[in-house]
């Protein structure tokens, strides 16, 4: 998941984090989907296409981005080290559709650290923090996985 082409042999500090934080569900949550919600959201991203704002359109579903905005109670595992710095700033969000959410779909998301890893800028070091939450439905089924990179720099 790292970006490779300008990332550096991670610190020990960086390592120990991966080894311990890499792939160990920290947090879980549900939301239910309501309709309103969909249609305030794919508003707000500027979106006319009817299948995202017209409920009454036989296609009707949740816009590709819409759980980029649902949210669980942590951003970090508890005991996550302050590794980079100990503020972060939002380094951008990926958001891969694996099926349409409808109104109604119950969605179980868990939260996890997918990669941790170092650049070289031209403020020096950064520390990328990716956490993932990965969404299923009521039957289980994974209907969508967002990466949020989050960028720490002392």
């Amino acid at each position: 998941m790292s970006d490779t082409d300008d990332t550096q042999p991670a610190s020990t500090e960086v390592q120990a984090a991966k080894a311990k934080y890499v792939g160990f569900v920290f947090d879980t949550a549900t939301f239910t989907v309501k309709q309103d919600k969909l249609i305030e959201w794919a508003r707000s991203v500027g979106e006319s296409d009817p299948r995202f704002t017209d409920p009454d359109n036989p296609d009707f579903q949740a816009h590709p981005t819409f759980t980029a905005s649902l949210v669980s109670r942590r951003v970090l595992p508890e005991d996550f080290p302050k590794i980079g710095g100990p503020r972060g700033i939002d380094g951008g969000k990926a958001v891969v559709i694996h099926q349409p959410i409808r109104p109604g779909d119950q969605l179980k998301a868990s939260a996890t650290i997918a990669d941790i890893y170092e650049k070289t800028g031209r403020s020096g070091t950064m520390t990328f923090i990716v956490q993932r939450m990965s969404f299923v439905n009521q039957r289980d089924e994974p209907v969508s996985t967002v990466d949020w990179k989050m960028i720490r720099n002392p």
